[in-house]
């Protein structure tokens, strides 16, 4: 009776042990969100299984959303208690987010703003607040001009375009107009809703002597000589018996270039994942076209992860475990290697291999002369470039009027916002 009552007892003290390790073991699990797009998303799967190999207690789940549909379900998941727990955001939404209160100032304990400060490219310094840094990118992202090497071979072009007058030559020299007079294929693929808003502002306008923003880009600039003869360019290029361009050629820019209709495509650096997996396709990849006077310029901007407001406890300790994951070198090459998208610290991106790499260099050096654009409302301020092109292609308005109009419509997103936020 006595040893029976001694096992129970050894027994009981075995299960509880048991327990307490399972218990300590136990795996917390986070969701993670990004937009879909299929580069990204791979690099994100294959960061995530190295995160988890390395946290085996941790578990991320990863859901996405088509770009259109995306911001409407982190608005409505996280006042909710659901959805994400880090998600993926541009860099212009930050203060719609800040503002809403759907992300919280990441640890400064863990996120020192000092260290971040002096160990990544200074633009990230946008996502840094009063309390420390709201967000941190893996990548960064400057355009360069993609082009179609067999194309260029068929009409006689011998190496991509140094300047602009090079660009709309060589432009011209691979477009093809059918008996009808419709172009079947483009030198050069234009449209505001793609990456030309930023090719025009940060770009042209620079390059055309202007300065597209004044007030630490709170006051609108490109009202004037410079910004129309930037527009004038640009609108120019679908003009004449043999256009450099046509707007509005196949539904999206990327999928003329893609096709193998396009001569050549200004595009972004995250591009590089995509073209990478089509058959056939002989592209490379050049530095922007320099403007008249020899002046470069260029864009750059980013996509950052943030841990939501809903993230507490245990999730918030995870949270940052994988924030500090996905923000560090290791994960910055990968994200080079799978996206294209450049790395956010120059300690990775600045590598001799990677600035001088065929690809990813012409996207790497375009930093060195780039400029970030900080949007009050990235999505209100793209649609007034926009517009202003189709009043001009479609409705037939005069340039200086149309470009105008668009300067008071983006100064009046900017005036609301700051309005309201100061």
């Amino acid at each position: 009776m006595e040893y029976e009552k001694t096992r129970a007892m050894f027994l009981a003290s075995s299960l509880g042990i048991s327990a307490l390790f399972a218990g300590g073991a136990q795996a917390v699990e986070i969701e993670y969100w990004q937009y879909f797009y299929d580069a990204r998303v791979k690099a994100m799967e294959q960061l995530i299984e190295t995160f988890q190999e390395q946290n085996p207690d941790i578990t991320v789940t990863m859901t996405t959303f088509p770009y259109d549909d995306y911001r409407t379900k982190v608005a409505a998941a996280i006042p909710a208690g659901e959805g994400p727990d880090v998600v993926q955001l541009f860099y212009g939404w930050l203060n719609d987010y800040v503002a809403a209160d759907l992300i919280q100032p990441l640890p400064a304990d863990a996120f020192p703003p000092e260290k971040i400060d002096e160990e990544f490219f200074p633009m990230v310094q946008a996502m840094k607040g009063d309390e420390g840094y709201w967000a941190l990118p893996t990548a960064v992202r400057s355009l360069a001009l993609f082009y179609n090497k067999r194309l260029f071979e068929a009409a006689g072009i011998e190496e991509p375009p140094a300047t602009l007058d090079e660009l709309v030559e060589d432009a011209k020299k691979m477009t093809e107009v059918d008996g009808a007079g419709n172009v079947t294929q483009v030198g050069l693929t234009a449209g505001m809703t793609a990456q030309d808003h930023h090719w025009f502002r940060e770009v042209l306008v620079r390059q055309f002597g202007g300065d597209p923003y004044l007030d630490d880009y709170k006051t609108v600039n490109y009202n004037n000589e410079a910004g129309l003869d930037a527009l004038n360019f640009y609108v120019g290029l679908a003009e004449g018996d043999v256009p450099a361009t046509s707007f509005g050629f196949m539904d999206e820019p990327q999928a003329a270039f893609k096709a193998g209709r396009a001569g050549m495509h200004i595009d972004g650096s995250f591009r590089i994942g995509s073209l990478a997996d089509i058959r056939g396709l002989e592209w490379g990849v050049a530095e922007l076209p320099a403007g008249a006077d020899g002046t470069q310029s260029n864009y750059s901007s980013y996509w950052v992860n943030a841990i939501t407001t809903k993230a507490e406890g245990e999730k918030m300790d995870a949270a940052v475990k994988f924030m500090e994951f996905v923000t560090s070198d290791e994960a910055m090459q990968v994200w080079l290697d799978v996206v294209g998208e450049l790395p956010a610290k120059p300690s990775v991106g600045m590598t001799d291999d990677n600035a001088n790499d065929p690809v990813f260099g012409p996207f790497i050096r375009g930093l060195e002369y780039a400029h970030t654009t900080k949007f009050a409302n990235e999505s209100a301020q793209r649609e007034a470039m926009n517009h202003m092109v189709e009043r001009i292609t479609i409705e037939g308005t005069d340039p200086a009027d149309a470009l105008a109009t668009a300067a008071e419509e983006e100064q009046k997103v900017l005036d609301d916002y700051y309005a309201t936020s100061n």
